[in-house]
């Protein structure tokens, strides 16, 4: 049984942000680091595997719908989400081989020991599906739906995906989402969980305007720039998400306008 896990989810290539969350003490010291699936689409794709890839055996790796993509559009069968968001296909063209290896490896969702939490599984988006959409306020009946087939003993799911996050009950288990690391929605900052004994959701403050110069020195994708001032001051804001996430757990889009990215 783990003492400590810290959980970082939707990394999407940002490599400032990743640094500065690993470089706090409670994840320097969490006995693992669990990735929950988005890790590398985005500007710095192969950095970032390469310095998760020094965790060694602490890290636990958790394969994402972006994650999913990058293989396709390697393997040459993109599909329409990936082809429309232009940066995927450019990642998928700046990893090595090993990179696509180790990202074909990974597994949809792992299951943990975690003191005061008892068994957690981690997923990206549920554990049923990468894409899947819940939200802070879905319903209870959606709740029962995605968790559908769960054993008795999960008492706790970890899940990422919309980068936004919260902790909830849902028919007596608990739910955390821990937001996302490099792409957050609603409020600036790297967005990460602490799990054992209890949740506990942090942000990591960083110096966003040095990344962004960083991310547009260092990267070779086209408009670096111009994405990391989105993405990393969080110009999509949480009723943005929202007005997007919302149709996809099967209710009107009454909340929020504009596009979550």
């Amino acid at each position: 049984m783990l003492s400590r896990a810290a959980v970082l989810s939707d990394i999407h290539g940002v490599l400032p942000a990743l640094e500065a969350v690993l470089d706090e003490p409670d994840v320097r010291s969490a006995e693992r680091i669990v990735l929950t699936g988005d890790i590398a689409a985005g500007p710095q794709p192969a950095q970032v595997l390469d310095l998760l890839a020094e965790l060694g055996d602490r890290a636990v790796w958790i394969s994402g719908n972006a994650d999913r993509e990058l293989l396709e559009q390697r393997r040459g069968g993109g599909g329409p989400a990936a082809s429309a968001d232009r940066i995927t296909p450019w990642a998928a063209g700046e990893l090595r081989d090993g990179h696509i290896a180790l990202l074909g490896r990974l597994p949809r969702t792992v299951t943990l020991s975690v003191r005061g939490l008892g068994t957690v599984l981690f997923c990206h988006a549920t554990p049923r599906d990468d894409e899947e959409v819940v939200v802070v306020d879905s319903r209870l009946d959606r709740w029962h739906e995605v968790f559908g087939g769960l054993d008795a003993e999960v008492r706790t799911v970890v899940c990422g995906h919309t980068h936004m996050p919260f902790v909830r009950l849902a028919h007596g288990r608990l739910v955390v989402n821990p937001g996302s690391v490099g792409m957050p929605y609603g409020r600036a900052g790297a967005h990460w969980a602490l799990l054992g004994p209890d949740v506990a959701l942090r942000t990591t403050e960083f110096d966003a305007e040095a990344a962004i110069s960083r991310i547009a020195r260092e990267s070779a994708y086209p408009g670096a720039a111009e994405w990391a001032d989105h993405y990393l001051r969080a110009r999509a804001t949480d009723a943005d998400a929202l007005g997007v996430f919302a149709p996809r757990d099967g209710r009107p889009a009454a909340t929020g306008r504009g596009d979550a990215g």
